[in-house]
């Protein structure tokens, strides 16, 4: 992992960069929830995104909204954080040409500007939304959603509405031709304190049931290969893997359900005030 500055529309943007050894491997692109409540890239959320992503053999990437850390500008609550996202989406696909696939995901108030952003790219494949502010912002917007993805939400989040979340998640899941999934982990809060491990996991399980459908045409296709940790986790959840793209997924992560069995572990990563960050 690298540290990158991006060129914005409001100056330089920080971030954090893990390149995958794949020249095709996919990309994805990771978003921190709100920057007025302490939100930063390296909230234990979105780093435990970013993290699963990396694990999966993807190049992803994490930056600091304008106005956070060493990212310049100031905060717009919508606007000029969706400019910095499509920059730096810029930036990661101009790193990755041959990428075959392209995936978005966000955490509160970054889930609000990843959507967002899914509405103006044709070129994202699937989003991973957790816990998305549906008692707080709009999402008519999403009419229709262009891709399928999946919506995370805490049962316990005092923050965000569950109830709110699942509907919109139903809302979206009755749309035509795409299809968005929605888990519900029951004991979580709004930080998904104690529960990091049970995020992580069910994110790997649902990106790697996407790899192993078809790719899109548009897209080149690698060699055919059954991955050991793909069986592992989708048998965990009653799923069933199929022979496809499962090759993007490195051999050297067959220990992926095991990276954070205690949720202390991954916790240890970090400052104990990033916890309350929204």
């Amino acid at each position: 992992m690298v540290e990158v500055i991006i060129n914005g529309h409001a100056g330089r943007l920080e971030g954090r960069y893990h390149k995958a050894k794949r020249p095709d491997a996919p990309v994805a692109l990771i978003l921190h929830p709100h920057p007025q409540y302490g939100g930063t890239m390296n909230n234990k959320v979105a780093y435990a995104l970013f993290t699963c992503f990396k694990d999966l053999g993807f190049s992803v990437l994490r930056f600091n909204f304008r106005g956070v850390g060493r990212s310049q500008g100031v905060f717009e609550d919508g606007p000029g954080e969706l400019s910095d996202a499509t920059m730096a989406l810029d930036w990661l696909q101009a790193n990755n040409p041959d990428a075959r696939q392209c995936w978005i995901a966000g955490y509160s108030f970054g889930a609000w500007i990843g959507l967002q952003l899914l509405m103006r790219r044709p070129d994202i494949n699937n989003f991973i939304a957790v816990s998305p502010p549906a008692n707080e912002k709009d999402f008519s917007f999403l009419a229709p959603c262009p891709t399928s993805g999946l919506v995370i939400q805490g049962g316990l989040d005092d923050i965000g509405d569950a109830k709110l979340v699942e509907e919109l998640a139903f809302r979206l899941n009755q749309q035509r031709h795409i299809d968005v999934d929605f888990a519900m982990i029951e004991e979580g809060d709004h930080m998904y304190n104690g529960h990091l491990a049970d995020l992580y996991k069910i994110v790997g399980n649902y990106v790697i049931a996407a790899l192993s459908k078809k790719a899109p045409a548009k897209k080149r296709r690698g060699r055919r290969k059954k991955s050991e940790i793909a069986e592992q986790l989708l048998l965990e959840n009653g799923g069933v893997v199929e022979d496809e793209d499962d090759d993007l997924l490195d051999d050297e992560d067959d220990d992926f359900d095991d990276d954070f069995e205690d949720d202390d572990d991954f916790d240890d990563d970090f400052d104990d005030d990033e916890d309350d960050e929204k």
